[in-house]
C-alpha cells in the first residue's frame, strides 16, 4: 500500500470546484432509464451514451474529478476504438470502478439488507488496476421505517463489510470510497434521519479503525441529513445544511481527506442548492472538502436531451456541461438558483 499515492487521489477526487460523475448503473438499472426516453439497452447504446458524457470537454475537464463505472463500461471502447477509460484520463479526470454485487436479503433481519461481493474482490480489484481504475465504490443500503428499522445488527454487518473492502482496496492501491447510504425513500422526518446518520457514520468510523484502514487514503460518499420523500414536513434547504454538516463534524473523523455527497433522489437542483448551502455557510467549519458524487442528478437532463438519437449528441453534452458547471459552483459555494437559466 502507497499511502501518500492514496491520499493524493482522494484528495484530487473533491478538487475545487470539481466532484465525481457515478456512470455505475448495472445493465438492470442503465435499462430503466433508457426505457424512459424510449431506447432499447443494448451494448452498443450504453456505449454510445457513456462515450456522450466522457466526451464533453467542458464538464470533464472543468468540472469531473473522476468517474465511477461499471464492469462493462471499464472494459468498452468508444466508436473509434479508444477505450472508454481512456478518454476518461485524457480529460484529466480519474477512472473508478464499482466493486460491490448489489445488496441481499440480510438472514436473520427481515426488511433488512446486506450488500455482498467480497468473495473473490482481491483478484477483481488487482485486474481493475490494471484495467486503469483509481478508486472504488461499495454501497451499503440502511433503510428507515416506522419500527425498528435499521437495527443495530443491520448497520453494523454493513459497516464490517464496508471496512473489509476498504482494506482490500488499499492493499490494492485503490482509494475506496465508502458508501452507507441511509435512505430517503420512508417517511421520517429530518431529525430521525440524523439519528440514525449520526450512527451508521460511527459504526463504520469504528469499523474503519478496527481494521486499520488509513483514513488519509479513504473517500467517504454519505446521504444528506434530509426527510424522508414521504414526509409531510420537508426542511428547508438551510436547515439540510446545518443539520449534515453539524451531523459530520460529530461523527466523521478530520483524518478523511474528502466527502462526496450522492443525490439520493433528490431533483438536480435541489441536490445542488443542498451542497452550495453547506459550502457557502460553512467552509469554515469543516476539516474535509465537500463535494458530489451525483448519479441521476448529473444525468436526468442530458439522457432525456439525448434520447438515444446520433443527432442529438451536442444537445445532451450541453445538458451535461451545464449540469456539472452549476455543482462545480455548489462545490465552491458560489451557486444560485438564478444561475440555472443561464
Amino acid at each position: 500500500m502507497n499511502l501518500d499515492q492514496l491520499n493524493d487521489v482522494a484528495i484530487a477526487m473533491a478538487a475545487p470546484g470539481k466532484g465525481i460523475l457515478a456512470a455505475d448503473e448495472s445493465t438492470g438499472t442503465i435499462k430503466k432509464r433508457f426505457d424512459s426516453i424510449g431506447v432499447e439497452s443494448t451494448e452498443e447504446t450504453r456505449r454510445d451514451y457513456r462515450e456522450m458524457l466522457f466526451r464533453t470537454e467542458e464538464a470533464m475537464t472543468n468540472h469531473i474529478s473522476g468517474v465511477i463505472l461499471y464492469d462493462e463500461t471499464i472494459r468498452q471502447k468508444a466508436a473509434d476504438g479508444a477505450p472508454l477509460v481512456k478518454l476518461i484520463e485524457a480529460a484529466g479526470s480519474i477512472p473508478g470502478i464499482k466493486v460491490d454485487k448489489g445488496a441481499m436479503p440480510l438472514a436473520g433481519a427481515e426488511g433488512e439488507s446486506v450488500t455482498e461481493g467480497l468473495d473473490g474482490l482481491r483478484e477483481r480489484l488487482a485486474e481493475y488496476y490494471d484495467l486503469g481504475a483509481r478508486f472504488a465504490k461499495w454501497r451499503a443500503v440502511i433503510d428507515i421505517d416506522a419500527g425498528d428499522i435499521p437495527s443495530g445488527y443491520c448497520i453494523s454487518v454493513n459497516a464490517h463489510a464496508l471496512a473489509r473492502y476498504a482494506a482490500l482496496c488499499q492493499e490494492a492501491n485503490i482509494v475506496p470510497i465508502v458508501e452507507p447510504e441511509v435512505l430517503m425513500d420512508g417517511a421520517h422526518d429530518i431529525d430521525r434521519c440524523y439519528d440514525v446518520t449520526e450512527f451508521t457514520l460511527k459504526s463504520l468510523f469504528d469499523e474503519l479503525y478496527a481494521q486499520d484502514v488509513p483514513l488519509e487514503g479513504v473517500v467517504l460518499k454519505p446521504n444528506m441529513v434530509i426527510a424522508g420523500k414521504k414526509c409531510p414536513a420537508q426542511a428547508s434547504v438551510e436547515e439540510v445544511a446545518e443539520m449534515t454538516v453539524r451531523c459530520f463534524r460529530a461523527a466523521v473523523p478530520a483524518a478523511v481527506p474528502s466527502i462526496v455527497f450522492l443525490s439520493g433522489g433528490q431533483s438536480d437542483e435541489e441536490a445542488t442548492a443542498h451542497l452550495n448551502a453547506m459550502n457557502e455557510g460553512y467552509a469554515d467549519q469543516m476539516p474535509w472538502a465537500l463535494s458530489f458524487s451525483y448519479g441521476r442528478a448529473l444525468q436526468a437532463a442530458p439522457l432525456k436531451a439525448w434520447g438515444g438519437k446520433a443527432a442529438n449528441v451536442p444537445a445532451g453534452q450541453k445538458a451535461f456541461a451545464h449540469r456539472a458547471r452549476m455543482n462545480g459552483l455548489a462545490q465552491l459555494g458560489q451557486w444560485s438558483k438564478e444561475m440555472e437559466a443561464a
